[in-house]
């Protein structure tokens, strides 16, 4: 039996447990750290500080820039973007010593979706397929498809294309059919 060559890279200051699973052609940068059980997809980078928790998801072509915090219950589905220094949250009651252990509460991040560089993520929501998270951003509740949101707490302050192209503001979808100025879609 032939062993199957590696095709991937990760910089020898990375920390990776030799229980991931790594997507081929994923770049994994200088000091991120990678828990047992993760799951990296393919073509992702993964850049310098990363930290990705235990059983974290994260599908193909994402870029997680650094010094991101990927906790436990978090699942990054396809084509997301991570700004950096963003972080996730997975317990709303976090304690040093909790009594009856940590609650992990789960959090998803749908396909195509860009989170702003310092943005907190808040445990238990989901953050719709490419909406748009605004940097500095504290995100508390569901994010719609295509929303733009952000501020403290992040509100919808306008809708945006897949191509990122702004289309519309206030909160309300808007209720003609939009074609985006920059790609046609």
């Amino acid at each position: 039996m032939s062993e199957r060559k590696k095709t991937y890279k990760v910089e020898p200051t990375a920390e990776v447990s030799d229980k991931v699973i790594i997507g081929e052609d994923t770049v994994i940068w200088h000091h991120a750290q990678i828990r047992e059980g993760a799951s990296i997809g393919k073509s992702c980078v993964i850049s310098k500080g990363v930290y990705i928790d235990t059983n974290v998801v994260i599908g193909d072509l994402c870029k997680i820039q650094n010094y991101v915090s990927v906790y436990q219950g978090v699942t990054i589905e396809n084509n997301v973007f991570v700004g950096p220094h963003a972080v996730f949250t997975n317990d709303f009651r976090p304690r040093a010593q909790p009594a009856d252990g940590w609650k992990i509460t789960k959090t998803v991040v749908k396909e195509g979706a860009s989170i702003g560089a310092n943005s907190t993520i808040v445990c238990g929501i989901t953050l719709g397929s490419w909406c748009m998270v605004g940097s500095g951003s504290v995100v508390t509740k569901d994010v719609p498809n295509h929303a733009l949101v952000y501020g403290n707490p992040a509100r919808i302050k306008g809708w945006v294309c897949y191509c990122g192209e702004k289309l519309a503001s206030g909160e309300q979808i808007p209720q003609n059919v939009l074609i985006c100025p920059k790609c046609g879609k």
